[in-house]
């Protein structure tokens, strides 16, 4: 497996792996040094290997002289790696670690499976994409952008630990009474400076209605703000995270496709500040529109943002939040994981 450079990158490879080695799989993965998916797949007891790779940026950076090197130098570390590990199929994610990892299992004759969360493809599975066996996409609208003989409709995978959450246990862990609305705000595992400033810039308005949950990813801790009461922050939950949803009513996140797979999994109703097309690609603005439109998820553009605003959107969010569980719970997007790990089992023979 590989995949790597944000949480998103990794967390469905975690929702894979228990039926994976229930059928009998020995999992290996391959990513950065100092990525965040070291961290996580560690934490699970997996064989990590690391490689060198540089940043796919669509924009001019100095970085951009030099990080093709690194990418190369990945290419022929992921290729001795897979030559001497001798995977049956090999699984990826994306992200910019992912593209000499999948480079180096096709130099090896090894199938290469990848996914693609968002409705139009990142860079790195773009330039992994000619490379790949088989590749699965989350949203219909997908399947435009790849060759036919190659694209399967999917979903996305939802970790099955996620459905195992108690409420009174999270409340617990988070010191909440829980007679106020819990309200979970996730800027990905990075983090987001204007959710995470808009929120603190009137910290008082927000917890004077809400309990809050605060994701605010690393290196974004707020001191000055620990004595609060109704406010907790983490950097990154994992373990406790499932606890953590369960205690929460409402959730005001950006709209990276993973996350808001889990929100519609769990029926969570959520107001999605998708990331700008002026700092991305643009790619969460339409998995927002798709889940606007289909009734899951109301929307607030990153140009429209405030303090006054948000709040009246989470309150409008709270008073429809009925609505919104229903046509979640009527969804036909179903768990992916049996999808996938069907390919799996196929190209891996």
């Amino acid at each position: 497996m590989t995949g790597g450079g944000s949480a998103g990158h990794v967390t469905p490879n975690l929702a894979l792996i228990p039926m994976l080695k229930d059928l009998g799989y020995e999992i290996e993965y391959i990513g950065t040094e100092n990525g965040i998916e070291r961290k996580i797949i560690e934490g699970e007891n997996i064989k990590y290997h690391c490689i060198s790779s540089g940043k796919l940026r669509r924009y001019f950076d100095l970085k951009n002289f030099t990080d093709p090197f690194k990418v190369l130098k990945g290419v022929f570390e992921a290729t001795k790696i897979i030559k001497k590990e001798k995977p049956n199929v090999v699984f990826s994610k994306g992200g910019f670690v992912s593209v000499p990892v999948v480079m180096g299992a096709k130099f090896n004759g090894v199938p290469v499976i990848i996914h693609e969360s968002d409705i139009t493809p990142g860079l790195a599975n773009k330039l992994s994409a000619p490379y790949a066996t088989k590749i699965c996409v989350t949203f219909p609208e997908s399947l435009e952008h790849f060759k036919k003989n190659k694209v399967e409709l999917t979903g996305t995978p939802i970790r099955a630990e996620l459905y195992e959450g108690n409420r009174e246990k999270g409340l617990e862990i988070l010191g909440f009474k829980g007679n106020k609305p819990v309200l979970l705000v996730i800027g990905g595992s990075l983090g987001s400076k204007i959710l995470n400033d808009t929120i603190r810039n009137n910290i008082k308005g927000y917890t004077e209605k809400y309990d809050i949950i605060h994701l605010c990813g690393k290196g974004n801790i707020d001191l000055n703000l620990e004595s609060i009461a109704a406010y907790k922050q983490f950097e990154y939950v994992d373990k406790e995270l499932t606890h953590l949803f369960a205690a929460t009513d409402l959730i005001l996140s950006r709209a990276g496709a993973n996350a808001i797979f889990e929100f519609l999994a769990l029926k969570k109703p959520n107001l999605l500040i998708p990331l700008s097309g002026k700092s991305s690609r643009g790619d969460q603005i339409l998995n927002a529109e798709s889940f606007e439109k289909s009734g899951y998820s109301m929307v607030l553009l990153e140009g429209n943002l405030s303090s006054e605003v948000l709040l009246t959107k989470l309150e409008e969010l709270n008073k429809n939040k009925s609505n919104f569980i229903n046509e979640m719970g009527s969804t036909k997007l179903n768990n992916s994981v049996n999808n996938i790990v069907d390919l799996i089992k196929k190209y891996s023979k």
